[in-house]
């Protein structure tokens, strides 16, 4: 019985993965995702998706096996379900249930569906070491990892205990049981190391759908690469004619009415991988996000920042161009007069509106850098 059952679990995980698969599109790009659910899982609803289960009739009202019946009785019961409002339809009614789903599992779902590529990182970072650290003490041990202070003490407390310490010869002698030896714990530390940074302008041009749209863009991205990475950290950028690092509420709820200056953002992110994330390091993604505006001297300067400091330094830089009423959107353009459609380490997409997001997440994470 306990196999059937844990058979028809697997059975039920395998046809609600396919639902998710089939729906993935429109849980992106309409951001379907109900929420998290502690750390590690999230709650999702799956359309069109009927929990097998047992319907119990009322006693007493007949039905099929009760009493002889008359010819042309119809089979079942009979009047209004209970519960049942309104007028009799012809449609079938909706079935949506939610369920539970780790980021892991989801991941793994989207790079199937998105034909995504796994990320080989740079260096030996995709290699594991083993580190001991000496934590704790026992009683034995070899005689190189002795703790000459804590045998000591344990020495001294035994002798003032059965009265053999003597204050005018203080001599000291342990014993055997007296010594204590270094302990130490092996743990496996990943050395791949990795770090995402999110820039977003958030002058008055950029308005509050287009901030949504980063939004759910930025979560399954995170999915991704933490599917890929233990422990990737994740560093936030606001700007319009300045910048500043900020954490992932801020990064979110600001809004300013200044101006743009995209170099203003590209420096802060040099500033911070020049402090905390060597390139040798560290495996770096830049996503950028804006509508486009830029001052129009500030082109130059962002481009020239962006090829000699960034782009040698990152794994890979996205750039995603949120179409708002607002905004020019020319900064796009004079990134592809730079550097053309198929620099190795540039990506490139341009965000129509929601719907844009399926398509966008796939060109940058496609490469698999």
């Amino acid at each position: 019985m306990s196999m059937k059952i844990e058979r028809d679990q697997r059975r039920f995980r395998e046809i609600v993965r396919g639902k998710i698969r089939e729906n993935l599109r429109k849980y992106i790009t309409r951001d379907e995702m109900i929420g998290r659910k502690g750390k590690d899982l999230v709650s999702i609803p799956v359309p069109y998706l009927d929990v097998p289960h047992f319907r119990f009739g009322r006693n007493g009202n007949g039905g099929v096996g009760s009493g002889e019946g008359d010819v042309g009785t119809p089979v079942g019961q009979g009047g209004d379900a209970e519960g049942g409002q309104g007028q009799a339809g012809s449609d079938p009614g909706a079935h949506v249930l939610e369920v539970e789903i780790s980021l892991d599992e989801l991941a793994a779902i989207m790079a199937e569906e998105l034909e995504l590529p796994r990320i080989e990182p740079k260096g030996a970072a995709n290699i594991q070491q083993q580190k001991s650290r000496y934590t704790s003490i026992r009683r034995t041990g070899p005689e190189s990892l002795r703790h000459f202070r804590r045998t000591y003490m344990q020495a001294l407390r035994r002798q003032i205990s059965s009265n053999s310490y003597i204050p005018e010869r203080p001599r000291v002698v342990p014993i055997q049981d007296d010594r204590r030896y270094r302990s130490w714990q092996t743990t496996i530390e990943p050395e791949a190391k990795a770090v995402a940074i999110y820039m977003m302008d958030v002058s008055g041009s950029m308005t509050d759908e287009q901030k949504e749209i980063v939004r759910t863009e930025a979560f399954w991205i995170d999915t991704w690469l933490s599917s890929q990475y233990d422990g990737i950290e994740v560093q936030y950028i606001i700007h319009d004619a300045a910048a500043k690092v900020v954490d992932e509420h801020t990064f979110y709820h600001t809004r300013e009415s200044g101006g743009t200056r995209i170099s203003s953002a590209y420096r802060a992110c040099i500033q911070l991988i020049d402090a905390k994330y060597s390139p040798s390091d560290w495996n770096i993604y830049c996503f950028q996000f804006s509508d486009g505006d830029n001052w129009g001297e500030d082109n130059e300067q962002s481009i020239t920042l962006l090829r000699d400091r960034l782009l040698p330094a990152a794994n890979q830089f996205c750039y995603g161009q949120v179409e708002s009423p607002y905004g020019s959107g020319e900064y796009l353009k004079a990134l592809e007069t730079a550097f053309g459609h198929k620099h190795e380490k540039l990506v490139l997409s341009d965000i129509e509106n929601k719907a844009g997001i399926y398509e966008s997440i796939k060109l940058f994470l496609g490469k698999g850098k």
